[in-house]
C-alpha cells in the first residue's frame, strides 16, 4: 500500500484515531498493554482502539487509556472476516498489529493510514506483508520478552515507552466473596495446555502447607468442564475446605480479587500474568518455556532489558519464578512438552516436588511484613 516511511516521518505524526491489533491468546492481550499506554501517554488526545478476540476482551475491561474494544469469534468465517474489514477500511490514522499473522497484518495494513506490524523472520512468508504495511518489525524468535517486544514500535515512533501493565477493573467497588475470610491465598492450577501442568500431588501438597499458615485458600479457573473436574478433584484430596470459584469471576473481579490477596501461585499462564500486574506476590512454576521470554512481568520493573535470565528460581520485585529443580541440560527446551505436542507431559515439571516449592515459599514469606505469614 505504502512505501516504507522514514524515521522523521513516523516520528512526526500525529494520529487522532490509533487501532491496535492482538490476535492471540489471553496473556498476550494482557501484555500488549505497555504499548497502549506509551501509545496514550504519547498522543493524550488521539482514541485508541483494540481489535481482539471476543474471548480476551475482559483482559481489557476499563483501560483508562482505551477508548472501544473491537471483537472477533475465534471462528474463521469468511464473511465476518471480510465484513469487519470492510468496516475498518481507513479508518484510523495508525494501525498496528502486535502479531505476525496473516489477519492482524491485513487488519492493520487495511485499518490504517499508516500501519505497522511484526513480520517473520523467513523472507518468503514476508515479502507480501512488507508490500502491505507502512513500515514493519522483524519480529525476534530469541529470548526477548514479549512486552519488549511490542515496546519495539515506540522506538520506531520516537515516543517514550511505558513498561507497565494494566489489569482489567471492575465497575464495582471490590467486594469478599461470600464465604471467603482474610488473610487468603489464590492458586490456580490449569494453565491452558497439559505440557505447562503441574501435579495433582504437588498441589495438594502446598494448598495445605499454605493453611496451616492460617491462609484460606480459592481456587480459581475457567468455566470449561474438564478445569472444573480437575478443581473438584483437588477440592476432594484435601483435608481442609477450599473455595472454588472456577468459572463464577469476570476477568475483572478476578483481578480484584487477586490484588487482595497474600499471594497467588500458578502455572505458565495468562492469569500468572494478570497477577503479576495487580501487583500481588506471585510464583510462577514454570517448565519447559523460556522465562526470558514469557515469565510473568514484575510490577514495577521499567527498564529496556530482559527482567528473568533462562534457568532457576530467580526473584524480581514481586515476581517469584520456579523453573526446575535441578540443572536439566534441556530446560528450557521451548518444545511443547517432551513429546512436542499440547497434550504432552513435561518431565522438568512432573520431577518438579512439593517441599521444593514450599521451601522457596518460606524463604520468601518473611519478607512479607504480615505476623500471620511468619514461619
Amino acid at each position: 500500500m505504502l512505501n516504507l516511511m522514514s524515521v522523521s516521518q513516523l516520528s512526526n505524526i500525529q494520529p487522532n484515531r490509533i487501532l491496535v491489533i492482538t490476535l492471540r491468546y489471553l496473556g498476550d492481550t494482557l501484555l500488549a498493554t505497555p504499548l497502549i499506554s506509551s501509545l496514550k501517554q504519547a498522543y493524550p488526545g488521539a482514541n485508541i482502539d483494540v481489535l481482539t478476540y471476543k474471548a480476551n476482551a475482559g483482559m481489557l475491561e476499563n483501560n483508562p487509556d482505551i477508548n472501544q474494544l473491537i471483537t472477533l469469534t475465534g471462528t474463521k468465517k469468511t464473511f465476518d472476516f471480510l465484513k469487519l474489514l470492510a468496516r475498518l477500511f481507513n479508518r484510523y490514522d495508525l494501525a498496528i498489529s502486535t502479531q505476525t499473522g496473516d489477519r492482524p497484518t491485513l487488519f492493520a495494513a487495511v485499518a490504517g493510514k499508516i500501519s505497522l506490524g511484526f513480520v517473520p523472520e523467513e523472507s518468503g512468508k514476508a515479502w507480501w506483508k512488507k508490500l502491505l504495511l507502512s513500515d514493519w518489525l522483524v519480529f525476534k524468535n530469541d529470548c526477548s520478552h514479549a512486552v519488549l517486544e511490542n515496546l519495539r514500535f515506540c522506538q520506531r515512533l520516537s515516543i517514550k515507552p511505558c513498561y507497565k501493565l494494566t489489569p482489567p477493573e471492575p465497575s464495582n467497588q471490590f467486594q469478599l466473596p461470600e464465604g471467603l475470610s482474610r488473610p487468603y491465598a489464590i492458586v490456580h492450577i490449569m494453565p491452558q495446555w497439559r505440557y505447562k501442568e503441574w501435579h495433582v500431588t504437588g498441589w495438594k501438597a502446598v494448598i495445605e502447607f499454605l493453611q496451616q499458615q492460617g491462609l484460606s485458600i480459592v481456587l480459581s479457573g475457567s468455566q470449561q468442564a474438564e478445569e472444573l473436574k480437575r478443581l473438584e478433584h483437588l477440592q476432594n484430596c484435601l483435608s481442609l475446605p477450599a473455595l472454588n470459584l472456577a468459572g463464577q469471576l469476570s476477568l475483572a473481579q478476578l483481578s480484584a480479587l487477586i490484588r487482595h490477596a497474600e499471594l497467588f501461585i500458578g502455572p505458565d499462564t495468562g492469569i500468572t500474568h494478570l497477577s503479576a500486574a495487580t501487583g500481588t506476590t506471585t510464583f510462577a512454576v514454570f517448565g519447559p518455556t523460556d522465562p526470558r521470554k514469557w515469565a510473568p512481568w514484575p510490577l514495577n520493573f521499567a527498564e529496556d532489558r530482559v527482567p528473568f535470565s533462562s534457568l532457576g528460581t530467580q526473584h524480581v520485585d514481586n515476581v517469584i519464578l520456579i523453573q526446575g529443580q535441578t540443572k536439566q541440560s534441556c530446560l528450557p527446551c521451548q518444545f511443547e512438552g517432551c513429546e512436542k505436542h499440547r497434550n504432552s507431559y513435561s518431565k522438568c515439571l512432573d520431577q518438579l516436588t512439593a517441599p521444593h516449592i514450599i521451601d522457596i515459599i518460606c524463604k520468601t514469606l518473611p519478607k512479607i511484613t504480615h505476623s500471620h505469614l511468619t514461619l
